[in-house]
């Protein structure tokens, strides 16, 4: 099943159990996918929808952790609910020692010999990662290795 359709299938069953938070926030990542579809041209596929909930979810926490900053406790527990059902549609996260591998593996296949390949390293590893580890991190990875070659 695409991802697509099954996010259609729990959005039903949302509305059948009458969930309210999981609806709204699968209504919203609807939204979001058809967006992106309207902006692109075409239908999505799996991998751009792994992105694109990726963003989401980075959203998501942003929004909590301000909300957290201004005291706004309510706010900020329905940000990282919402959050947890868009992580639901992702696939299995990478550990910090798999991703480490990655990024050793991909400085080595990029011949990178400092900070000023740090582009050419994240482009080789951006796709091998999308959606199964946090781009930031991953970029905090990249450039601890590179400092120390």
């Amino acid at each position: 099943m695409i991802l697509v359709d099954r996010i259609v299938e729990d959005m039903k069953a949302a509305m059948k159990a009458g969930d309210r938070l999981r609806l709204s926030a699968i209504r919203m990542l609807r939204a979001a996918i058809k967006d992106k579809e309207i902006e692109l041209g075409h239908s999505l596929s799996d991998d751009e929808v792994f992105a694109l909930i990726a963003k989401l979810v980075k959203q998501r926490k942003d929004a909590a952790s301000q909300y957290a900053e201004a005291g706004r406790n309510e706010l900020e527990a329905k940000e990282l609910d919402e959050a947890k059902i868009y992580q639901a549609y992702l696939p299995a996260q990478l550990s910090d020692d798999e991703v480490a591998a990655l990024v050793a593996e991909a400085i080595e296949q990029t011949g990178a010999a400092g900070i000023r390949d740090m582009g050419k390293v994240m482009g080789a590893l951006k796709p091998k990662v999308q959606g199964r580890a946090d781009m930031g991190k991953l970029s905090g990875m990249v450039k601890a290795q590179l400092s120390a070659a």
